[in-house]
């Protein structure tokens, strides 16, 4: 499985990105996806996961990010609002072969059994 994560880069404090994470191949119908970011010397924080059900999000992400997620397109994607600059991190995208997750699942790395290459997004004006 290989995700390829794009769209990270400077941004200006309020300002919006979109990440996209494809995964080609795959039907997401049978995947469920994340979000995570991790800034030097902290461990990864995840940010966002989707399953069958609705999505999570982390308290830093709630009301300001959404994971909207295109079926025929196996891409799903972290659309960032109101951007500050604790949002700067590089930002990783998961999947794990299953149908729904949990919010402790959600926000445990190990869960993941595939993840993408970072992309770093830096928030500073």
């Amino acid at each position: 499985v290989q995700l390829q994560a794009s769209g990270g880069g400077l941004v200006q404090p309020g300002g919006s990105l979109r990440l996209s994470c494809a995964v080609p191949g795959l039907n997401l119908d049978y995947y469920v996806m994340g979000w995570f970011r991790q800034v030097p010397g902290k461990e990864r924080e995840g940010i966002s996961c989707i399953g069958k059900g609705s999505p999570l999000y982390a308290e830093s992400a709630k009301g300001r990010f959404t994971i909207p997620r295109d079926n025929e397109k196996s891409t799903v994607y972290l659309q960032m609002n109101s951007l500050k600059p604790d949002d700067t991190a590089v930002y990783y995208c998961v999947t794990r072969n299953a149908r729904r997750v949990g919010a402790r699942m959600c926000w445990t790395p190990a869960y993941w059994d595939y993840w993408g290459k970072g992309t770093q997004v830096t928030v500073s004006s």
